[in-house]
């Protein structure tokens, strides 16, 4: 169960017992492992998407990247991983989907970005 032990025992406070937060700690689980499939989906299915990372040596508001891979993995409600893109890497955490429709998400990029970043199939998405 990912829950540490105050949320537990606040969850119990309120009427829950272990089966019903063993059941939510599944569902949570669960979505955190979909959520990672549709990132590496989002960046497999594209070969350049487009970021409003802010990058020292960049003409445009929103740069452009040629994607080499994503590898996200899961662990209970924690979700990192490493995107790869033609030059260079980064480590990635806790990412989402914005908008499906649009192949719009974020996530998280560690050292050296360290901030919250959105990437999206079209530049126009992220104006």
């Amino acid at each position: 169960m990912h829950f540490d032990q105050r949320t537990q025992q606040a969850l119990r406070a309120v009427g829950l017992e272990t089966d019903d937060l063993q059941t939510a700690s599944d569902a949570v689980a669960e979505a955190v492992a979909d959520d990672a499939a549709a990132l590496e989906s989002f960046f497999e299915t594209h070969d350049t998407v487009y970021s409003d990372m802010d990058m020292a040596h960049s003409a445009s508001d929103y740069p452009e990247h040629s994607v080499d891979y994503a590898d996200i993995t899961t662990h209970a409600a924690e979700m990192r991983g490493w995107l790869r893109f033609d030059t260079w890497g980064v480590y990635v955490e806790d990412g989402r989907i914005l908008d499906a429709e649009d192949d719009y998400v974020e996530l998280t990029l560690g050292p050296t970005i360290n901030a919250r970043v959105r990437f999206a199939a079209e530049r126009e998405t992220l104006r």
